[in-house]
C-alpha cells in the first residue's frame, strides 16, 4: 500500500530519522524513496498495509497525518487523468458515506474554490450519502505551493506561490503522537529549570533511543529530567545522574512539596518507570559492568546557559592523587560540609568522552542519542566523534543561524565492551574526535567563547549600522 505522509512544519531534517527509528520500534523495515525531499510536506511511502500506517500516525511526533495514496499530479488535469485510471483503488468505496477535504500548503484556498475541486471529482459518480460528521470514507485533495509570502512581504499562505503539486487520498488516521508536545510542555511541568529542554525535542530524541518497555534508559546529564519523562511514556525503564544534585531536587518552600524530577515524574503518572536519580560525575561513575543500558540519552551542558563540570581542580599542578587527612584524623571528602573541586568540561572533550563511554556502557545494538552544538560556518562531518564499534545512525541539525546544534544517534555495533575507559584530566588527543586525523581540531572546541563572541560581533555590526544612519 502507498501511503500519504503529512508533516508537521517543523523540524524538517529529523523527519527521515524518526520515520526509520518509530518503523525499527514497531517491528518493520521501512525504506524511504531515493527522491524523497524532506523539505518538503508530503512523502509517499510503500507500506506492508493500513495498520502499519497507524503505527506511524500513534508514535511518530512530526507526522500530522496518514492517508492511502491515490494520485497526484503537478495540476489538476494531470491530477484528474491520474484518479481515472486508478480506479481500482477508490471504486470499492462508492456506496459509502463520505465527504471532501481539500486543503493547501502555502496557500489559502476559499470556500468557493474548494466546492470547485470537489465539484470537478463528480465522473468518480459516488452514490453514497455526503455525512460531514461521521463519514466512512473521507477523500482528501492538498494542494502544496512555494512560499512566495516572504518575497512578497506577505503572511505565511497569502502570497502567490506557485502550485507544486496535487494529492489526491483516502484518509486513514490523525497523528495523535503531535498531542504530547503539549502534555510535556515545560510551562506545565510541576519542575523545570531554565535549561530544561522543550516537549518536542525530547519526544524526538525518545523516538531515536528506540524506547519502548522493558529497556533501560541512562541520562548521564539529567538536569531536571526532561528526556527521562518522554522515554519512561514510551515504556523505557529510566535513571538519571548529575554532577550538580540541586537540579535533580530542586528546591521548595515550607508551603509547597519539594519539586525535583521524582515530582514531575509523579505528575505524568511515570514514577513507577523512573529508577531513581543519583549526583555523581559521569567521568568517575559507579557502574561496575559494562553493557547495561539498551540507550543513553542526553542534551549536555555546553556553556550558553549553563556549563559543564567534571571532579577536578582547574589549576592540574594543586589536583591532588590520593586523600588528605587533616588534623582531626577525618578524611576531608566525608565530612558534611565537604564541596568536592570541579574544573570546567571542555564540550570537544566531553562529546569524545561520551561515546567512549557509551562503547562500554551500551549493550550490543544499544543507542546513544546526544545533542552537540556547532558553528554553522566551521561545522564539518569530520566534527562528530567516532570510534571503532559505534557507528552513526543519524545526523540532523536544528538551525539557529550562525549556529545550531545536531542530533546525534549513533549505535552501538560491537558484539564486546572493552575495556573501562579512563577519562584523564589532562584530555586526549582529539583526532577529530577519534576519526583518526590528528591534524584536526573540532569546530565545537571552545563553543562557549566562539558563541558570546558572535553575538558581540552582531552587537558592533548593528551599532556600526544604526550610528551611520
Amino acid at each position: 500500500m502507498q501511503i500519504l505522509v503529512r508533516f508537521a512544519q517543523s523540524h524538517q531534517e529529523f523527519r527521515i530519522p524518526e520515520l526509520l527509528s518509530v518503523a525499527q520500534v514497531c517491528g518493520f523495515e521501512l525504506e524511504i524513496p531515493s527522491d524523497a525531499d524532506a523539505t518538503r510536506p508530503f512523502m509517499v511511502l510503500d507500506l506492508p498495509d493500513e495498520h502499519h500506517a497507524r503505527l506511524l500516525a500513534r508514535r511518530c511526533i512530526l507526522i500530522k497525518a496518514v492517508s492511502e495514496f491515490w494520485a497526484t499530479g503537478a495540476t489538476a488535469e494531470e491530477l484528474h487523468v491520474a484518479v481515472k485510471a486508478n480506479e481500482a483503488a477508490w471504486r470499492p468505496y462508492e456506496h459509502v458515506s463520505f465527504k471532501f477535504l481539500v486543503g493547501a500548503y502555502n496557500q489559502t484556498i476559499s470556500s468557493a474554490e474548494q466546492r470547485a475541486r470537489m465539484e470537478s471529482l463528480r465522473y468518480m459518480d459516488f452514490d453514497g450519502k455526503i455525512d460531514l460528521k461521521h463519514p466512512e470514507l473521507v477523500m482528501e485533495w492538498w494542494e502544496e505551493y512555494d512560499d512566495a509570502g516572504e518575497l512578497s512581504g506577505l503572511p505565511r499562505g497569502e502570497g502567490k506561490g506557485l502550485l507544486r503539486q496535487i494529492y489526491f487520498s483516502r484518509a486513514i488516521e490523525d497523528g495523535s503522537a503531535r498531542t504530547l508536545v503539549h502534555k510535556f510542555d515545560v510551562k506545565k511541568r510541576a519542575y523545570f529549570g531554565n535549561t530544561s529542554m522543550e516537549a518536542e525535542i525530547s519526544l524526538l530524541m525518545a523516538n531515536q533511543t528506540l524506547a519502548s518497555p522493558g529497556k533501560l534508559m541512562y541520562d548521564p546529564f539529567v538536569g531536571t529530567g526532561s528526556m527521562l519523562y518522554t522515554a519512561a511514556h514510551f515504556g523505557a525503564i529510566v535513571f538519571g545522574s548529575d554532577i550538580d544534585g540541586r537540579q535533580i531536587r530542586g528546591r521548595g518552600t515550607e508551603k509547597k512539596e519539594t519539586p525535583g524530577v521524582e515530582s514531575a515524574a509523579r505528575q505524568y503518572g511515570l514514577a513507577g518507570r523512573l529508577l531513581g536519580c543519583a549526583t555523581f560525575d559521569v567521568t568517575r561513575n559507579p557502574w561496575r559492568r559494562g553493557g547495561l543500558f539498551d540507550a543513553i540519552v542526553t542534551d549536555p551542558p555546553y556553556g550558553v546557559r549553563a556549563g559543564a563540570k567534571r571532579l577536578g581542580r582547574k589549576d592540574l599542578t594543586k589536583q591532588r592523587t590520593s586523600p588528605v587527612r587533616l588534623s582531626d584524623g577525618i578524611l576531608s571528602h566525608v565530612k558534611p560540609d565537604y564541596i568536592p573541586p570541579t574544573r570546567p568540561y571542555e564540550l570537544a572533550d566531553l562529546a569524545r568522552d561520551l561515546v567512549r563511554f557509551a562503547r562500554w556502557a551500551l549493550r550490543p545494538g544499544g543507542r546513544l542519542v546526544f545533542f552537540l552544538p556547532t558553528v554553522t560556518d566551521e561545522y564539518a562531518a569530520v566534527d562528530i566523534p567516532t570510534l571503532e564499534g559505534m557507528e552513526l545512525v543519524a545526523n540532523s541539525c536544528q538551525d539557529f543561524g550562525s549556529w545550531g546544534r545536531r542530533l546525534i544517534t549513533m549505535r552501538k555495533v560491537a558484539q564486546d565492551d572493552g575495556e573501562r575507559p579512563e577519562f584523564p584530566l589532562e584530555g586526549l588527543p582529539y583526532g577529530g574526535g577519534g576519526n583518526g586525523d590528528e591534524e584536526h581540531v573540532p569546530a565545537h572546541k571552545g563553543f562557549r567563547d566562539k558563541y558570546f563572541a558572535g553575538f558581540k560581533r552582531e552587537e558592533k555590526e548593528q551599532l556600526a549600522a544604526s550610528s551611520s544612519t
